[in-house]
């Protein structure tokens, strides 16, 4: 699989901000509010930090989980309330809504009897249903809805859809013939489209695909060539598949098989950070072990035969496996615009300037700045901005 420097490559060497998080943990999930960004950390803090996006400086800290936070998500409407919220789940078995403004758990939502441990978690379009899904338990691995309206119990709870911990849960970004329709995907290899608002689970589940392998990362995307919601899935061994509406396997690959090996620039994926979807394409934020960043995608994700672009690097901000990543596209008069927020296992959080928002379709030529770590490259380098940009000298 061939992978080519888009014509409008953008290469970064240092952070707009930088800051280590509090307790030395890792960062683990990232989410935008209007006026600050959420970082989750891990053991031994598990807490939630708000972050002011002017500065980067911690405005507030959310502590409400008594174990380990799962999911951080940002609802662009809960319970009703034409509100942004934000969302997290936890493994003390409990989904918080969360009051940013007083720091407080807006609304709780536990399971029915004996807690149990929340791997993931999403709320629907109109703010309505929230799902989340747990860990594996004797032999039940649960899809569990509520009505954040009335969060004492959950209104429904499906035990069949899968039978191994339930890593990922999305509600499908758009209403189309069913209303609340949730994409969910597991260690038992699964990736399954279920009517969240059914109670017969036998009706519920509508689309199921095995990929035999554990997943660990899902979602939707619409395609190019579709008007239709697609499905996305990467597995514990750095493969990736995409899947049809109907959750037929498209096709599947290494997501390290796309590199680039020349005297000008030498890509290698060591891991999957996280997809975005933007303007009707995914692009996949691949990470290397020495912690830089870039940012790649393909022209047709079901042809095997079309060429990778890559579009950003970003590099010398993390030391190690970094974990969670945020393309922040909004403008704001405010703060920064059009802005990528990373965070590691290294305990940094870095904002930095983010990819070109309009993006070509180039097939050559290449421009670049400054190379990933440890690569070796026989140009030289010269400083071209105030944000670490480096262009190439030609020779």
């Amino acid at each position: 699989m061939s992978l080519v420097a888009s014509e409008s490559l953008a290469m970064f060497s240092k952070p707009l901000k930088s800051m280590t998080v509090p307790s030395g943990s890792y960062v683990l999930s990232l989410a935008s509010l209007p006026s600050c960004y959420a970082a989750s950390t891990s053991a031994p803090s598990n807490t939630i930090h708000l972050y002011d996006k002017s500065d980067l400086r911690v405005s507030s800290t959310l502590g409400g989980h008594e174990e380990g936070i799962t999911t951080l998500r940002m609802a662009e409407n809960i319970a009703g309330n034409n509100t942004r919220a934000l969302v997290s789940s936890g493994r003390d078995g409990t989904v918080a809504v969360w009051d940013e403004r007083s720091g407080s758990m807006a609304i709780q939502m536990r399971s029915a009897g004996r807690p149990r441990t929340l791997l993931s978690c999403d709320v629907s379009l109109d703010g309505l249903t929230v799902a989340a899904g747990t860990e594996l338990q004797g032999e039940d691995a649960l899809i569990q809805y509520w009505d954040p309206r009335h969060p004492a119990a959950p209104l429904r709870t499906h035990s069949m859809t899968h039978s191994d911990d339930i890593t990922a849960l999305h509600f499908r970004p758009s209403q189309g013939k069913c209303k609340n329709l949730l994409l969910s995907a597991s260690s038992d290899g699964l990736v399954s489209t279920s009517n969240a608002d059914e109670d017969d689970e036998d009706e519920a589940v509508l689309h199921v695909g095995n990929w035999s392998c554990s997943i660990a990362q899902a979602g939707w995307f619409t395609a190019s060539n579709s008007e239709s919601p697609v499905a996305w899935a990467s597995s514990d061994m750095e493969t990736f598949s995409v899947w049809s509406s109907e959750m037929d396997l498209v096709r599947d690959f290494d997501i390290r098989s796309p590199s680039i090996h020349s005297p000008q620039l030498t890509w290698v994926t060591d891991y999957l950070i996280g997809c975005h979807h933007s303007s009707k394409d995914l692009y996949m934020f691949g990470g290397s072990n020495e912690g830089d960043i870039a940012l790649i995608n393909s022209s047709d994700l079901s042809s095997a035969t079309a060429p990778w672009h890559i579009r950003a690097v970003w590099s010398t901000g993390h030391v190690g496996v970094v974990r969670a990543h945020l393309w922040d596209e909004r403008a704001s008069r405010s703060f920064y615009n059009n802005v990528l927020l990373t965070g590691g296992e290294d305990s940094k959080l870095n904002l930095w300037s983010g990819p070109p928002v309009e993006v070509k379709q180039e097939t050559d030529a290449m421009n670049i700045d400054t190379p990933p770590r440890k690569r070796d490259y026989d140009v030289e380098m010269e400083d071209t901005s105030d944000h670490g940009m480096k262009r190439v000298k030609r020779s």
